[in-house]
């Protein structure tokens, strides 16, 4: 998707803070950060959200995915993973995407 800016920073055309990455998503650093540890994990290719997930392979790898983020963060004390869907669920971006939070005691709930 050409105006997707998830898909852009996913191609490189858009620069981030890269956490890590390989062929199927890469992890970034949020601009806004809602916690001291604020990293989204994003599949390169285009799903809308998690509702339209094509395949369950991909969705256990961006689990994997977060759970790997967490550790190399040092997040081994707790940390949260979040997804929102849709408008009333308060997604900003309509590209999948997984918020990993942490470095702070989580409250609940969450908003």
């Amino acid at each position: 998707m050409t105006d997707c800016v998830f898909c852009a920073i996913a191609s490189g055309a858009i620069g981030a803070k890269m956490v890590t990455e390989t062929d199927g998503w890469v992890a970034f650093r949020d601009l806004e950060p809602q916690a001291p540890v604020h990293v989204l994990v994003v599949p390169r290719a285009h799903v809308s959200s998690l509702a339209t997930l094509p395949e369950e392979a991909l969705g256990g790898q961006l689990l994997l995915a977060c759970a790997a983020v967490a550790r190399s963060e040092g997040l081994e004390g707790g940390y949260r993973i979040v997804t929102n869907v849709g408008d009333d669920g308060g997604q900003a971006v309509p590209h999948l995407h997984f918020h990993v939070l942490g470095g702070r005691r989580m409250g609940w709930p969450p908003g």
